[in-house]
């Protein structure tokens, strides 16, 4: 099988192609091969390509950047993904998308489900959703992955700045009221694999829209201090932490209080088990790769 993976330096991506291997011919061309900003180079790839599944790994992932810039995240995270969707329909095969908790207002008490109201804060956020209705109107066979919170060993992100900010200052203040699911790469990685292997093997669920996140919840907040505890017990934490408000905090991008997403329809319409945040968090620190 031929697998069109876009998005080459992303967290996501690396993780995927080491889940990927050996599960077919994997294509992973750069920016210079396939800029998602070039709609004709877009076009041009796919046809010469002719994947038999293409996952859509690349976006515009700079939540309070995209504040200024709203017409560039538009165009990676909205523009493109529907191209690639008409693309795909074109040869007939699935397209998987990743997207975001960033389309709620954070407003709900309980977790969000698929098919609660989406009310994004921002532009990145806005241009998600956009991405997803983009797709959802080509009708082809798809899968679109709401996530959460995302980190890895690779790339910028709250896990390696908090390691960062822990050993180098004396004091460091995290959001606590902000609540969530922190998801690892890899968690993510896996369970696309997971989703890839029961297509091929005549047992995929429905297409369409699903929530993929670790099991659990916690602040920002929580989720530094079981930073903090690895690093307590290798010898490493200087820094102590000190919970704050969001408006505390004050950022260009609103963020939703509530992260939270219901993953249990694709737990239930695919089969996919997924690991609780803590010890997904303890795999990534003990399996660097």
């Amino acid at each position: 099988m031929k697998i069109l993976l876009i998005g080459k330096r992303g967290q996501v991506s690396r993780e995927l192609q080491l889940c990927l291997a050996g599960t077919g011919e994997l294509i992973v061309p750069g920016r210079e091969q396939l800029d998602l900003a070039d709609l004709a180079q877009i076009r041009q790839q796919v046809r010469a390509l002719r994947p038999e599944l293409i996952i859509n790994a690349a976006a515009h992932t700079a939540v309070d950047q995209a504040e200024n810039e709203p017409e560039l995240a538009f165009a990676l995270n909205a523009t493109a993904p529907g191209v690639l969707a008409e693309e795909a329909a074109a040869l007939g095969v699935p397209l998987i998308h990743y997207s975001t908790d960033y389309v709620f207002d954070g407003s709900q008490n309980t977790p969000y489900r698929e098919d609660d109201q989406a009310n994004p804060l921002g532009v990145y956020g806005r241009s998600k959703l956009a991405g997803e209705q983009a797709i959802q109107a080509v009708a082809g066979a798809h899968l679109i992955l709401r996530t959460s919170w995302v980190y890895s060993l690779h790339g910028r992100n709250f896990l390696l700045t908090m390691q960062r900010l822990l050993q180098e200052r004396d004091e460091v203040k995290v959001v606590a009221d902000q609540i969530g699911a922190p998801t690892w790469a890899g968690t993510i990685a896996a369970a696309t694999t997971g989703l890839v292997q029961r297509w091929r093997d005549g047992k995929a669920g429905p297409w369409g829209l699903y929530h993929l996140t670790a099991t659990g919840e916690t602040s920002w907040f929580g989720f530094a201090s079981a930073i903090a505890e690895q690093l307590q017990e290798q010898g490493q934490l200087r820094a102590k932490l000190l919970p704050i408000p969001s408006s505390a905090y004050p950022t260009p991008a609103r963020r939703p209080l509530n992260s939270r997403l219901n993953c249990a329809r694709l737990q239930s319409d695919w089969a996919i088990e997924l690991p609780n945040w803590r010890s997904a968090l303890l795999d990534c620190l003990r399996n660097p790769r």
